[in-house]
């Protein structure tokens, strides 16, 4: 039986935009040559930032941005990337290659992005080698009007006005790259970093501490017991706490990853489906923690870091985490996105790890060259959430067994837009059998229904320079109105997308 019942009556929780967010860390190639061209650059760019890297995402309509990481700003010091850029000191990235770090891209390029993007900037601050001064004067230098010695370098670097910046992070991965520390130590931290994080003018910041790595409740139990409660914080309480999960196979002692993003069997394919949907019971499991301290969900739960973890591609820097991305990585995407859209009123923002040339990226480069990954294509297609109003779905599905795993062959989740059309979203893991679902929908009749599918013969599917649009999405004729909702067939490995109206 594959039924989703839904009824658009009782939907009342928005979908925040920001659960659609990215994340780019200076690695690899994602910022240098994924957005920094430099303004010499043969490759179209507006002031150094590359011209169709920056259309692509306004496309899916990238909403807030998370920088300069990651580990690597656990040793970022902010005023090495401000000034003339010939005059920026040179850093070895200790985290990722070993490489030179010329600090070309700093904080002024990066708001210049976000602004291009037309997104938030989320800056991640430096508590596992920073200091406190440090951190409370970048957000000083950003978002203050008044006179200080901040202001005044700020404009000195040729910005005269603060800058809008409601996003940041006290930390990073603090258990682990970002100083190895317990969560109790870091709660203290937090309160005490977070503080003289302050607010300039009508510049309000939404403070965000580090939260735990994957299943990791007891960090979590501890953030909301000595940081997270109103009650104890006198008016300092954390906005969010971030936790991070990727979907990968095995972990190498070197940090590193097992297993090829392209050349995998069926067993890889559903080994994979079941890790991307264990993000249902960490999200379930960390926010029953949070109730008990912030019973009215003032306290979001951010999912920072999320996305598979492959090995990099062959030929490629070990530690620049290039990968392709295939249908796996769509369906991963897609059932990902449906649980933090039912979990709407808990997971305010989410940052696929990373937008270009890292990771689950959305886009890949190569020189003047740019293709779209499926996952780009599974943004796009869930773009309508964002904003909208959740409306809760209860999805009945037959289970997709293979290998010893077995998992639910259906995801799906849906809203109601402003302009009262449905829109509803699913995928079918299954990559041997088409699937008929029967959709009950009360509360809007429909008179029509559009659509569009992203799917491809093969589990192994993807695009390259040479075919840049192997995998794309296609109209959808598959759905049909009934007297009680819709009917549509999924085909095998695929995700559709649906307007009702």
């Amino acid at each position: 039986m594959n039924e989703l019942t839904l009824d658009v009556k009782i939907a009342k929780t928005t979908i925040d935009r920001n659960i659609y967010g990215h994340f780019s860390e200076h690695l690899g190639r994602c910022v240098y040559e994924g957005y920094w061209v430099g303004e010499d650059s043969s490759i179209p760019n507006v002031r150094g930032i590359r011209t169709d890297v920056v259309e692509a995402l306004r496309k899916i309509k990238v909403s807030v941005m998370r920088w300069p990481g990651g580990c690597f700003a656990d040793e970022y010091h902010w005023m090495d990337g401000i000034g003339p850029r010939e005059q920026r000191p040179t850093m070895i990235n200790t985290h990722w290659g070993g490489v030179v770090e010329n600090n070309h891209f700093g904080t002024h390029e990066f708001m210049d992005l976000c602004d291009q993007l037309g997104c938030e900037p989320y800056i991640c601050g430096n508590v596992g080698s920073g200091t406190v001064q440090e951190m409370s004067q970048w957000v000083e230098y950003i978002t203050f009007d008044g006179k200080s010695p901040m202001t005044d370098l700020r404009k000195k670097n040729g910005r005269e006005e603060p800058w809008k910046m409601k996003y940041f992070g006290v930390g990073n991965e603090n258990w682990g790259c970002g100083g190895r520390m317990t969560p109790e130590y870091y709660a203290d931290l937090y309160r005490r970093y977070g503080l003289y994080a302050r607010d300039y003018g009508d510049n309000k910041l939404y403070r965000i501490a580090c939260g735990a790595s994957g299943a990791d409740y007891h960090w979590t139990e501890t953030m909301m017991a000595k940081a997270g409660d109103a009650r104890i914080m006198r008016g300092q309480q954390m906005d969010g706490l971030a936790i991070h999960y990727y979907t990968s196979v095995n972990r190498l002692p070197d940090g590193s990853r097992e297993g090829s993003a392209t050349e995998f069997d069926e067993a890889g394919w559903i080994e994979i489906m079941s890790k991307a949907l264990f993000m249902d019971e960490l999200v379930r499991k960390h926010g029953t923690i949070m109730d008990k301290y912030d019973p009215d969900k003032k306290v979001a739960l951010i999912v920072d870091e999320w996305g598979t973890w492959f090995a990099v591609e062959p030929g490629t820097h070990p530690r620049f985490l290039y990968q392709q991305n295939t249908m796996r990585d769509a369906l991963v995407a897609a059932v990902s996105l449906d649980i933090f859209n039912n979990h709407a009123d808990r997971v305010r923002m989410a940052n696929i790890a990373q937008t270009v040339n890292v990771l689950q990226a959305m886009v890949l480069t190569q020189n003047e060259k740019m293709l779209l990954t499926p996952s780009y294509h599974v943004f796009d297609m869930y773009a309508a959430h964002q904003d909208a109003t959740l409306v809760p779905i209860d999805v009945q599905s037959e289970q997709y067994e293979h290998a010893g795993y077995s998992v639910p062959a259906i995801s799906a989740s849906a809203s109601v837009g402003a302009e009262g059309k449905l829109h509803l979203t699913l995928s079918n893991a299954n990559p041997n059998k088409d699937i008929t679902v029967k959709a009950f929908v009360r509360g809007l009749k429909g008179s029509k229904v559009e659509g569009r599918v992203l799917h491809a013969a093969t589990m192994h599917a993807h695009n390259t320079f040479e075919k840049p649009d192997a995998v794309k999405p296609q109209a959808f004729s598959g759905a049909k109105l009934t007297s009680e909702g819709v009917e549509i067939s999924v085909p095998k490995m695929s995700v559709v997308a649906l307007d009702v109206m």
